[in-house]
């Protein structure tokens, strides 16, 4: 018998019909909680690591063409985006055209099936709160689904520990709020409960192709994918080179102990570590959360483990209700899909360009997105035409939730292509054809207007 907390839990969990192997990943993970485990990475027991780049490998058209139609995709999509004001998918957002992060994901893979020949199955996995949305956005495109497989999976659920006691939370006002994701590393377990694993496997494929759906650069390349394919490796990440805004960010390195990659995100970093963390030349490179993965591979290792991989734990201590801090103290256990990385032995990175690691975690993000920094073609397909991609610093009070930043941005993005930053501090509303040129600083205390055809000029411009 478990603790009281953990038997309280599996009850729950039992009872909202979650998956057995995901109530036993999750019991693992508690165990490891309730023996005071906080899941640190010590500096001291990593390396740096150097890696191989794709801009110098050989990858022939035919062996490029052939992984691809081996290669089915899966997009993790069930953010809500929250944290910008948002209660549907964070995929529905306009990114520019008329056109959402959907939209373009869609018929970026209508372009390569048609190009390569390929059958490149699109799957989403949602979560309870996104499916519904998804699939009624996707409708429009009729021959987007495979014979055979299902358009969207979704990821399991597990209740919020209170801080206090390790039993789970309870919140009669919004029950919803009782209940967490159990972060990204979930794929591998919801991808085997829905049974997509095996019908991938069954119908011939053998590589999945798995990224974030809030990351438009993320597209199943030809030769990344023949790259894969010829390493011979179980799995792969896709690594960039950190820059600044990447200092609080996660990292790759190598553990001394056994030789393993391994992925330490923030939360698995001591505070006496995290000047280590932010030296960008020590650690130098980051996780894009594109991931390569040899689905036979992946079956094989799930089925020794029982389904359960055994990541590393992220502790991640919130409240109850996340927009309101009087509320009770929780603990979500989470794990990050990267992490897997040191599961399989042979596993490898690929360092690629900045280009394909487009992530939008904020409106700082999506105001690049939206600007001339980048071009979608006829493939849609993300072409940085910028030399850089500007760092972006929009007051918080006036700009973080997606109706503010529309608001003050009602005529379009301004142009940044060729920007190196922006920083606003204050309420500034944007005319239609303004112009970021260098680094630019507005600030005010009350609230301003940028006129039309304005022309910024920073420091540097």
């Amino acid at each position: 018998m478990g603790s009281v907390g953990l038997e309280m839990a599996r009850a729950k969990m039992v009872g909202a019909g979650v998956d057995p192997v995901a109530i036993e990943t999750f019991a693992h993970y508690y165990r490891l909680l309730e023996h005071g485990e906080t899941g640190l990475i010590p500096e001291s027991s990593i390396e740096p690591v150097q890696i191989e780049a794709l801009a110098d490998v050989q990858v022939p058209d035919d062996v490029a063409a052939e992984a691809l139609r081996r290669t089915a995709i899966v997009k993790l999509n069930g953010g809500l985006g929250t944290s910008m004001g948002m209660d549907r998918a964070k995929s529905l957002l306009c990114v520019r055209r008329g056109l959402s992060f959907l939209d373009i994901i869609a018929r970026q893979v209508l372009h390569l099936r048609k190009k390569y020949d390929a059958p490149l199955p699109l799957i989403f996995m949602n979560s309870f709160r996104t499916s519904a949305d998804t699939l009624e956005a996707l409708a429009r495109y009729e021959d987007l689904a495979v014979a055979g497989l299902p358009l969207d999976f979704l990821q399991n659920k597990e209740p919020k520990l209170l801080a206090a006691d390790l039993t789970p939370a309870s919140f009669p006002k919004d029950p919803e709020l009782e209940w967490c994701p159990p972060g990204h590393g979930d794929v591998y377990t919801a991808i085997r409960g829905s049974g997509v694993l095996k019908q991938l496997i069954d119908q011939g494929f053998r590589y999945v192709f798995i990224s974030n759906s809030d990351n438009l650069g993320a597209v199943p390349a030809p030769e990344v994918a023949g790259w894969f394919a010829q390493s011979g490796a179980p799995f792969a990440i896709e690594a960039v080179r950190r820059t600044p805004s990447d200092k609080k960010g996660g990292h790759f390195a190598r553990r001394k102990a056994d030789g393993r990659l391994v992925l330490r995100e923030t939360a698995q970093t001591a505070p006496g570590d995290l000047e280590a963390l932010a030296d960008l030349d020590r650690h130098r490179y980051t996780s894009t959360n594109n991931l390569w993965i040899d689905l036979q591979a992946l079956a094989a290792t799930l089925d020794a483990r029982d389904g359960v991989l055994g990541l590393p734990m992220i502790r991640n201590e919130k409240t109850v209700d996340p927009g309101d801090s009087k509320t009770p103290k929780v603990i979500q256990i989470e794990s990050a899909m990267g992490a897997a990385i040191e599961v399989f032995e042979g596993a490898t990175l690929i360092e690629v360009g900045r280009d394909r690691f487009v992530p939008v975690k904020t409106t700082n993000d999506l105001l690049v997105l939206r600007s001339d920094v980048y071009e979608i073609g006829s493939d849609f397909v993300l072409d940085m035409v910028a030399a850089d991609v500007p760092y972006v610093d929009l007051d918080p009070h006036h700009y973080k939730l997606v109706g503010e930043f529309d608001q003050r941005f009602p005529e379009g993005a301004p142009s940044m292509a060729k920007a190196t930053s922006l920083k606003v501090d204050g309420d500034w509303t944007f005319g239609h054809g303004v112009q970021i040129v260098g680094a630019v600083e507005l600030e005010a205390a009350t609230a301003q207007r940028v006129p039309a055809g304005e022309v910024l000029s920073g420091t540097d411009g």
